[in-house]
């Protein structure tokens, strides 16, 4: 499963005199260099296409987390007419590949005047029905005396949801964050689809408009890819931890 992310590290730190193609293999580079980064960043806008990923990252995490947390709250702990038919709806629009939905959503996209915006990349994944399902799950698993000691204070129903169940189930959306995030990071086709001034590209589409120029070289193309996933490897690495949950009941006492 490792070997073609160092063979990647490898080809993108390899001198323009080595053969990538060798074999077997030489993974560890006879000189090795960083120029091939230096002449992606350099001829390149590589730090746009960061700068933009980075906005639509953070802006669909952020989003993505807000609307289906308050989807989810009141689907766990309010008793209405036609909760459960609604969130069998919902969990079963994720059996529905999004191959059938694009060109429908690409006319609305078009319509709204959101092609060659943020907005427009970003609307596809305000909510998803993962993210709802697995919310959900961790707002029912919070003990009820929280919600039942903050109605005894005078909390309000939005109060008990922003005071007491989003700190409680932060471990649940650290990891829809961290899915979020690598989701929307590495999506290719939906900004391919929306997007065609160079301005506005994300990193994947500018990896795939360095695979594409006139003079193909595969140590600037590794180059350029491990500079796409590297943000990724580090978020995993600092937040990995947050994605076994955390036990909710530690809030009540006696």
């Amino acid at each position: 499963m490792l070997f073609p992310l160092v063979w990647l590290l490898s080809t993108s730190l390899k001198s323009p005199t080595e053969d990538i193609f060798s074999f077997p293999p030489q993974l560890i580079p006879s000189q090795p260099t960083l120029e091939n980064f230096q002449v992606v960043w350099q001829s390149y806008p590589f730090g746009r296409y960061l700068i933009n990923s980075t906005i639509i990252a953070l802006f669909t995490v952020s989003l993505n987390l807000l609307f289906c947390a308050l989807t989810a709250y009141p689907l766990a702990r309010l008793n209405f007419r036609g909760r459960e038919l609604i969130f069998t709806l919902i969990v079963a629009t994720i059996m529905i590949p999004f191959q059938i939905v694009m060109i429908p959503l690409y006319i609305l996209i078009v319509n709204l005047g959101l092609r060659n915006t943020y907005l427009g990349v970003i609307f596809p994944n305000l909510a998803s029905a993962f993210g709802i399902f697995l919310l959900r799950q961790a707002f029912q698993g919070v003990p009820k005396e929280l919600e039942e000691a903050a109605k005894m204070d005078g909390c309000s129903e939005l109060g008990i949801w922003w005071y007491v169940m989003i700190p409680a189930i932060k471990p649940a959306l650290v990891t829809l964050a961290i899915f979020v995030f690598i989701g929307s990071w590495s999506d290719f086709l939906w900004p391919l689809i929306v997007l065609d001034r160079p301005e506005y590209f994300t990193l994947p589409l500018g990896v795939a408009a360095l695979a594409s120029s006139l003079d193909l070289n595969w140590r600037l193309i590794a180059a350029g890819s491990i500079i796409s996933i590297l943000p990724i490897l580090l978020l995993f690495v600092f937040l990995q931890r947050y994605i076994i949950p955390t036990a909710t009941g530690s809030g009540v006492k006696g």
